[in-house]
């Protein structure tokens, strides 16, 4: 039988790898928990639903927003729908059979959404960012010890849910 060239612990264990952060931001309204998680507010708004507010802000068309992001009407107009009920207030105004392209545009308050939703996600990465970066600097940095050879991926999107 031949001897390894490797010794018991580096056959034993895998190759390193870089870690990194994933943060999810959403906005949900004030409730009472009835769990551990903390939660006991309603879910009102995320990435998708600012991805949806994007588009038909940009097509000016609830079903050219589907078709731009790939999901049905019912599921776009649902989505628009169930925020605007969790919030109180509209966020589309929509007029169906309207002439033209652009028959739907978002409400005052849509927009100071998108806008402060947005930024608020971009700080959110960046605390985590920061933090990561002092509190696992030994399995973040490429050249560290648990993580040679590792390179940093791009943030991966959330997809329209």
């Amino acid at each position: 039988m031949r001897s390894s060239p490797l010794s018991d612990s580096q056959q034993n264990h895998p190759t390193p790898k870089q870690i990194q952060p994933r943060v999810k931001v959403w906005l949900e309204t004030v409730g009472q928990a009835t769990d551990d998680s903390g939660s006991g507010g309603q879910y009102v708004f995320g990435l998708g639903i600012s991805q949806i507010l994007k588009a038909i802000d940009s097509s000016g068309s609830i079903k050219a927003a589907a078709e731009k992001l790939g999901k049905s009407y019912r599921h776009i107009w649902s989505r628009v729908k169930e925020a605007e009920e969790a919030l109180g207030q509209p966020l589309v105004d929509a007029r169906v059979g309207g002439s033209g392209s652009s028959r739907s545009s978002l409400t005052d308050l849509a927009r100071r959404l998108v806008g402060d939703y947005d930024a608020l996600r971009r700080r959110m990465f960046e605390i985590v960012e920061e933090e990561f970066s002092v509190r696992f600097k030994e399995l973040s940095r490429p050249d560290g010890p648990a993580c040679r050879g590792g390179a940093e991926q791009p943030e991966k999107q959330d997809p329209v849910s």
